[in-house]
Order: structure tokens, then sequence, then C-alpha cells
């Protein structure tokens, strides 16, 4: 048995996310379908992580599993050839047959982009916020996440695992010129949880006093408390660590 690693970036403007889904146009369907026009095989594609309907990804991690040997440069080119051109698989390796790119991930780490003038070459891949901002007051604001908590007030209602504890590495700001970027480092995410977090800590940056507002939150163990999530096409999964 052979286990082959892809390395994916992808467009998330047009899709419903990374998890097939029923009725819906996905990124693991598009990979999936095209490996079994290559593979003349059903393939069980894993992925590390979902991403939600209208997230981006500069490096998705996925791997699959046949008995066939496969000639990694050509087959990746062929991959390239028949995939829609908002997906791309940068690169592709043999990695040992245990290997799991869901469940052997240590940290996963998204991007998010903010504009601060109205550009349309930003339109589709950043949110347009023009209100004045101060990087060192966010900075502060997001240390209050750094820590293992329990992150039920960030994610989605209908969020259904039972475990909502994540333990976050690193949370800081950046601006440069009139784009301001967010990183934020993780061992998990839940469904939702990025946006919501961005959303309160700007929320939370206009109060008077921003920790007593989300020690209450975390407190309040509700969805309701946080603020409402940034739009979609900001986000981009950066990395993932194994």
């Amino acid at each position: 048995m052979k286990n082959y690693k892809l390395l994916i970036q992808y467009d998330g403007t047009n899709y419903a996310g990374w998890q097939i889904q029923k009725n819906a146009d996905t990124i693991q369907q598009h990979i999936t379908d095209t490996l079994k026009i290559l593979l003349k095989e059903d393939v069980n594609l894993l992925g590390s992580g979902r991403t939600d309907s209208g997230v981006h990804a500069l490096g998705q991690i996925a791997n699959f599993r046949t008995e066939k040997e496969i000639e990694i440069y050509r087959f990746k080119h062929s991959l390239n050839s028949i995939l829609p051109n908002d997906i791309s698989i940068l690169k592709m390796d043999e990695i040992d047959v245990d290997f799991h790119a869901r469940f052997d991930a240590k940290k996963r780490a998204y991007l998010y982009l903010i504009t601060q003038i109205k550009s349309p070459f930003y339109k589709n891949y950043s949110y347009f916020y023009p209100a004045k901002i101060n990087i060192d007051k966010l900075n502060e604001i997001s240390r209050y996440f750094i820590g293992e908590k329990n992150f039920i007030s960030f994610c989605r209602k209908n969020e259904n695992i039972e475990n909502k504890n994540c333990n976050i590495y690193e949370v800081r700001w950046r601006k440069s010129g009139n784009i301001i970027l967010f990183y934020i480092q993780a061992n998990r995410f839940l469904h939702g949880m990025v946006r919501t977090i961005i959303g309160t800590i700007l929320k939370a940056f206009k109060s008077e006093n921003p920790q007593k507002i989300i020690e209450e939150i975390f407190r309040a163990e509700n969805r309701e408390e946080a603020s409402e999530s940034v739009p979609a096409k900001g986000l981009f999964l950066y990395k993932v660590k194994y």
C-alpha cells in the first residue's frame, strides 16, 4: 500500500467549503473525482481539516492511499490539468503509510486579511474595514485568547463535537500600508471559530474594558454572547504543522 501527501491551494469563493456534502460543490469532491479518473478506483481523500464555505487555503494538506505505484511528477501535472483553475496541487510526496493528514496534525495556522481602502483587487480576498485601528491595542486584546480554553462561545451552535477545548499558541496583528493581517495558530479550531474571534476582537477594541467583555463571553459558554463573524472571504488556511 502506498500513501501520498498533497499540498493544496484553493480559492474558496465558489465552493461550499472543503468537505464533501450532498448537493454542494466542494474542493474535496473535485480532487476525489479527479483522483478517481486518473487511478480508475475509488479513493478516500483525507484532509487536515475542513474549511467553511468561501474560505481559501494557501496550505491545505491531504493524503490518499492506493496500491498503485505513482510517478509523482507526471501524476501531479495530470491532476492540475484536470482540476479547475481555482484548485491547485502545489506538491505531492509519497509518505509513510500510517500518515493521516488530520489526526497527525499538531498545529494549524490561519491568516485573515483586512483592507482599509476599497479596492477591486482585494474584494474577493479581504474584509473592507475602514474604521480606525490601533494594532498595539488589537495585539493586547488578542492575548486573552491564548492558552487552552473552552471555545464554545466562539463556534457554530450546531457544532456537534463534545470537546470544545482548543489550545491557542499565538495570535497577532500586523499592518502594512492599508492592509491589516491577522495570524492565529492553535492545535485545532472549531467550526466558525476563527472568524468569530476576529469579529469579537474588533468589537472589544471599541469598548473601554475589552478584557472584561471577553472574559464574560468565555464564562457565558453561549455563541450569542460573542460578536458576529467577519466575512469568510478574508480567511485563509495558511499552514498545517506535523
